[in-house]
């Protein structure tokens, strides 16, 4: 046989068998994250998750309900509000600006408004995208009251600035609502039509959008959050059923909000690594880490992403978001060309926050598995509290240890039952028993014991209320005080 060909054989055959062996590795991963995914379902989980790894599709589910009611399942092509991943979006929307040279990052707004005052006249467009402009985290209103672009603009200009423009990091959304009026100034556009134009239309993202969706209202998922009071899970509908109907929305706009699906996010990630939206060049730019985003500097933001080192120093670019609801999350392990895409539309606590990375995890060691997301900690306090008497309440953290194979230590969670409980109970029963719990759990908080005071008040049991406030300031509850010197005046 010919030299030649022994070697196209034996590269044949070693092709194959790399082959095969890439897919049983593919096929292993998918069953360890689908496993992780559906024991966390059957938990209350619900969401939709994409894994991708050098170009292919491992694992691309939908677990649980976007609509409960209706009975419609999650799916790759359910549409969900992805929060603050909307930012990457308006910041990616900009530079096309900058590449097609109608602007640059280091304008001031002072050139875009005459109205700019003088303690933001400095301010760039650098510092809008990065989280850098002074502006503070409190201005502007709630994302779904109305609000024009003309009653933004003035807020905005007339806030007080958290820090000097340039000196400070501080996450606002003002920064990319602000981002979003440049952007339609200078465009002549809307966000929404200039987005698809120059980024959702390039991407084939055919599923995606702000305000106007091209889709059956059916494919929306549905937020699901557990109501305290009413002690179970209660239907907040979408997100359009929420934002204004008219163009006043402008607390909301550029900085949340836009509906995707894993499917076309996954599309933009394909287009963002060929440079079929941004250049090369503009990529790099994007991506590139700016500012720290915490005192260790283990994150530092860039243009709408957050880029960060794996364990392995590899580079990990990412953004996450929520609206308290829905929980999105878009982590790209760029050196490793792996992506994974998740969102839930019921959050079950802050397990539900690290889904994506604890399949990063997995990924990339084969030896790791991930718990699955623990049932909600308040429906399972409220299940305890059905089949158990508040006699009985010292034995809630051995439920819950059992429950969410970890120890129980939120001061708050104890103290919000325990007010929602006093609201309806007219006599000492569940409500008295959880704040007791909570102070023998953690008995060096004063504001849980002035809680306690205010139940015993509650029942009468003014003694055991002196008792307690008076335990609060000396473990420095100032607002307890008050309370305790009307009671001793009174005895």
């Amino acid at each position: 046989m010919k030299s030649s060909i022994k070697i196209v054989i034996f590269a044949f055959i070693t092709l194959s068998t790399l082959s095969t062996h890439s897919q049983t590795t593919n096929k292993e991963l998918f069953n360890r994250v689908d496993s992780y995914l559906e024991s966390s379902a059957n938990n209350g989980f619900s969401g939709v998750v994409l894994v991708a790894k050098k170009g292919e599709v491992i694992l691309s589910k939908g677990y649980g309900w976007a609509d409960r009611e209706n009975k419609i399942p999650n799916a790759p092509a359910t549409v969900f509000n992805i929060g603050s991943v909307t930012k990457q979006f308006t910041a990616s929307a900009i530079l096309k600006l900058v590449e097609q040279g109608k602007i640059n990052t280091s304008d001031k707004i002072s050139s875009y408004f005459n109205q700019t005052p003088s303690d933001k006249s400095d301010i760039t467009i650098h510092q809008l995208l990065t989280h850098t402009s002074g502006i503070s985290n409190r201005t502007g209103g709630f994302r779904y009251h109305e609000a024009s672009k003309e009653q933004f603009l003035n807020e905005f200009f007339e806030s007080t600035l958290h820090s000097k423009p340039g000196t400070t990091y501080q996450y606002a959304n003002a920064n990319y609502i602000m981002l979003t009026a440049i952007l339609e100034l200078v465009s002549g556009q809307t966000y929404n039509a200039f987005l698809q134009e120059n980024l959702f239309g390039p991407a084939q993202m055919t599923n995606t959008g702000y305000k106007r969706i091209n889709f059956s209202t059916e494919r929306l998922a549905h937020g699901y959050y557990y109501n305290r009071d009413d002690e179970k899970w209660t239907d907040w509908g979408t997100t359009q059923q929420h934002l204004p109907y008219n163009t006043n929305h402008w607390y909301s706009i550029g900085k949340g909000d836009i509906h995707s699906t894993i499917e076309d996010l996954y599309k933009w990630h394909v287009a963002l690594k060929n440079n079929a939206v941004l250049t090369s060049k503009t990529r790099a730019i994007q991506e590139t880490a700016y500012v720290a985003e915490n005192d260790k500097m283990t994150s530092y933001y860039g243009y709408g992403w957050a880029i960060s080192k794996s364990d392995r120093d590899t580079k990990i670019v990412a953004h996450n978001g929520s609206n308290g609801l829905y929980f999105a999350d878009f982590v790209r392990f760029i050196d490793d060309d792996v992506v994974v895409i998740y969102i839930t539309n019921a959050f079950l606590g802050p397990e539900s926050e690290n889904v994506a990375r604890e399949i990063g995890k997995m990924i990339f060691d084969t030896n790791y598995n991930a718990k699955p997301i623990p049932r909600n900690i308040y429906e399972l306090i409220h299940e305890f509290m059905r089949i158990n008497p508040s006699s009985d309440a010292e034995k809630l953290p051995d439920f819950l240890k059992k429950e969410l194979k970890n120890e129980f230590n939120d001061h708050a969670v104890l103290n919000r039952l325990g007010y929602s409980r006093l609201k309806k109970e007219d006599q000492p029963d569940w409500a008295l028993a959880l704040f007791k719990l909570n102070v023998k759990l953690f008995p060096q908080d004063g504001n849980l014991w002035d809680s306690l005071g205010e139940a015993y008040l509650k029942y009468n049991q003014k003694e055991e209320a002196i008792e307690s406030y008076t335990k609060a300031v000396k473990l420095g509850s100032e607002s307890s005080k008050k309370t305790l010197n009307k009671l001793l005046k009174k005895n």
